[in-house]
């Protein structure tokens, strides 16, 4: 996940065989956040705040612990500032039909790979990069509804800028890939 979009991509052999795109990620899960907040407590809180509270207490199944923290934000009633304690559970709740729709495009993906690949992927496993993946159990909820073994990038900040650096150190080597990535999301 960027920012902005979720990004799907099955690789083989040096090339994208599948790739899909939703325009869901870390900005729209901040947002369910604002608005579930604004909905549940009458409360105003930025987007600032709604990212710390995804980073801290966000969850994509249930804690085996429950972990809560408190927030300042603006009552809409009064306009004054106002105090709440929210859960990881609450939190989960927030981001639950942002993530759904990220578990279908990956879901969607995996139903066109070919079945060669399926088996490859079966195997060894699907990989989560970028900011999404640090989400509290997105692995685990990913391999539940996919049925496949599910792991998080050893870096998965990193993995977006590092491979962005490589594709431009090989650029004319890896031009084909990037001009059928193009012709596959046109």
């Amino acid at each position: 996940m960027v920012g902005g979009t979720t990004e799907v991509a099955v690789i083989s052999l040096g090339g994208i065989v599948i790739s899909n795109s939703i325009r869901i990620a870390g900005d729209e899960l901040d947002e369910d956040i604002v608005n579930y907040i604004k909905k549940k407590y009458n409360t105003a809180i930025g987007e600032t705040t709604a990212e710390e509270i995804k980073k801290e207490i966000g969850c994509a199944l249930p804690l085996m612990t429950e972990k809560s923290v408190e927030i300042r934000g603006r009552d809409l009633s009064t306009g004054l500032p106002k105090n709440i304690t929210i859960t990881s559970t609450e939190i989960q709740e927030a981001m639950s039909e942002s993530i759904g729709d990220i578990i279908d495009v990956i879901k969607a993906s995996l139903e066109k790979t070919p079945p060669e690949l399926a088996s490859d992927i079966m195997e060894k496993g699907i990989i989560l990069a970028g900011g999404g993946a640090l989400i509290e159990n997105i692995d685990k909820l990913v391999s539940e509804k996919t049925g496949m073994p599910v792991f998080i990038a050893e870096n998965p900040l990193e993995c977006v800028v590092k491979g962005t650096g490589k594709t431009l150190e090989d650029l004319e080597k890896l031009k084909t890939v990037l001009l059928n990535a193009r012709k596959m999301k046109s």
